[in-house]
């Protein structure tokens, strides 16, 4: 006898139909699993079967073959065990085969029958969403996750046998819900613990407004680590979309513990020094994302950039460009989403104290200059913002914070000038803020006055800007004025924006 299952599977932060066949025939007692099945998914003949078995049911001594069709892509997870002991059910007339034909399952199995969680659910209720008529039966610990997908009904069982019993009483699945509010925003440190670095504190503004990338260089103890940490607290709140993109991501790497409130906080990673480039771009076999793309509409952090490897820096190069990345494997391509801002630290020398009037740097030349090409020219060039964070007079940090701006105020700006640009790309597919804007943007939107290309061109010639460079300096200058509140971009905005570049 034939029985069909419909479930999914997940593939880079997408889900595809996956139909699980199960064929109980005549012939010696075997059980065999095709369809390209990784390891995980082989290993489910003896998880289903001890679940069966400990749940109650029978299985027949029959040759079973279970085929996870199209069989042609490979299939991993734990998330086919549900469907394939449905199958078995189906198929061995134990339960009947109509009351399985609506529903897309997806589940893993313990060994007493109990439904436990899969990664992914997010993705896979988008799928189910798409097509009418149909109930996503998954594990409760993954309903808050996928009804944040509000059209799709969803079922979620204990266990086997309350899965059955619902399904033999030939009735309607209890639906489950567990609505998601948004969550509130913590601010846990706040801008104002900093004292003094006014002029890094402008430069993080800035990078908040416009999503552009930064890189803070000061000696040991000035706060270059201080200020990433409140970078945070200065984003604006993800939109509805972006927050769903977060959450998919998270719940392929398996890093969603709770979904019970959406995520209304960018992303801040920082991931330590040493850390390889599979674990910082994506890799494995199935693939999963890296930091990159976990950093995703958020804030990438590398602190003491230089002592990263230089191969792993390099790495980012792209991802920094296409705002995403894509893993190619011998059995296929998955491609992760990886739009987010880098914000580096790192000393000026080896010993640290390069330009510090109160130390004394006891680095030769020579070891400096090796020291600092660790950055490469190219990688150096995507960097919009580079600032010196000096060290900060004892008598700064004697004062009271009570006298400082707060990360509240600040974030009052930034919002209101990433809302300036979010009109101005309302109609640019892909592009909400002026650091992901293309090249061509400078003419149709820069919006600036006359002396101020003018200034940008000079500069241009003078330090011996790349187009890129010419192009970012733009971009920077449109930001500031946004933060102004200005339509046109002007001479001021322009030579605050060339201050950040780096000279030769």
């Amino acid at each position: 006898m034939l029985a069909a299952i419909h479930s999914a599977a997940v593939l880079g932060i997408d889900a595809y139909d996956v139909t699980v066949e199960v064929d109980c025939a005549r012939g010696l007692p075997q059980w065999f699993i095709v369809g390209l099945p990784a390891g995980s998914v082989r290993e489910s003949r003896e998880r289903v079967g001890a679940a069966l078995v400990n749940s109650g049911f029978t299985i027949p001594p029959r040759r079973i073959t279970t085929n996870l069709a199209p069989a042609d892509r490979p299939k991993s997870g734990t998330a086919f065990d549900l469907p394939i002991a449905l199958g078995i059910l189906a198929a061995t007339g134990q339960i009947p085969a109509e009351s399985v034909r609506d529903l897309v399952v997806v589940g893993e199995l313990g060994l007493d029958g109990s439904v436990r969680s899969v990664r992914g659910a997010l993705p896979v209720a988008r799928l189910v969403a798409a097509s009418e008529g149909r109930t996503l039966v998954l594990p409760a610990h993954n309903v808050a996750e996928a009804s944040l997908v509000s059209a799709v009904p969803l079922a979620s069982p204990r266990n086997l046998v309350e899965l059955v019993e619902w399904l033999r009483s030939g009735g309607m699945l209890p639906r489950a819900s567990a609505r998601c509010a948004p969550s509130a925003r913590e601010r846990p440190v706040d801008l104002a613990d900093v004292a003094g670095q006014e002029s890094a504190k402008r430069a993080m503004e800035i990078a908040a407004a416009g999503a552009h990338n930064a890189l803070m260089i000061g000696p040991p103890g000035s706060g270059k680590t201080m200020l990433a940490r409140r970078l945070p607290g200065i984003l604006p709140a993800l939109g509805e979309e972006e927050a769903l993109e977060v959450i998919a991501i998270q719940s392929v790497a398996g890093l969603l513990a709770s979904a019970s409130t959406l995520i209304s906080e960018r992303p801040f990673r920082a991931p330590h020094h040493t850390i390889s480039d599979a674990g910082l771009i994506g890799g494995g076999n199935p693939p999963r994302p890296g930091e990159v793309s976990l950093a995703h509409n958020g804030v990438l952090f590398l602190d003491e950039l230089l002592e990263f490897r230089r191969h792993v820096v390099e790495a980012l190069r792209q991802p920094m460009e296409d705002g995403s990345v894509t893993i190619a494997r011998a059995s296929g391509t998955v491609a992760f989403p990886a739009r987010f801002a880098l914000v580096g630290a790192m000393n000026p020398c080896p010993c640290g104290q390069a330009g510090d009037p109160a130390r004394r740097c006891t680095c030769a030349a020579s070891e400096i200059s090796r020291y600092r090409a660790r950055l490469s020219g190219p990688m150096a060039d995507r960097i919009d913002l580079h600032v010196h964070v000096g060290r900060i007079p004892v008598a700064q940090l004697a004062g009271g914070r009570e006298s400082r701006e707060s990360s509240a105020s600040v974030r009052e700006r930034v919002e209101r000038a990433r809302e300036r640009q979010r009109a101005r790309f309302e109609r640019v597919a892909g592009v909400s803020c002026n650091a992901h804007a293309p090249a061509r943007w400078t003419g149709q939107w820069l919006g600036a006055a006359a002396d101020a290309l003018r200034l940008v061109a000079e500069a241009a010639e003078t330090l011996g800007f790349t187009a890129r460079s010419y192009h970012r300096v733009l971009r920077v200058a449109r930001t500031i004025a946004d933060l102004d509140g200005e339509h046109t971009v002007r001479d001021a905005h322009v030579a605050e924006a060339l201050a950040y570049r780096p000279v030769a």
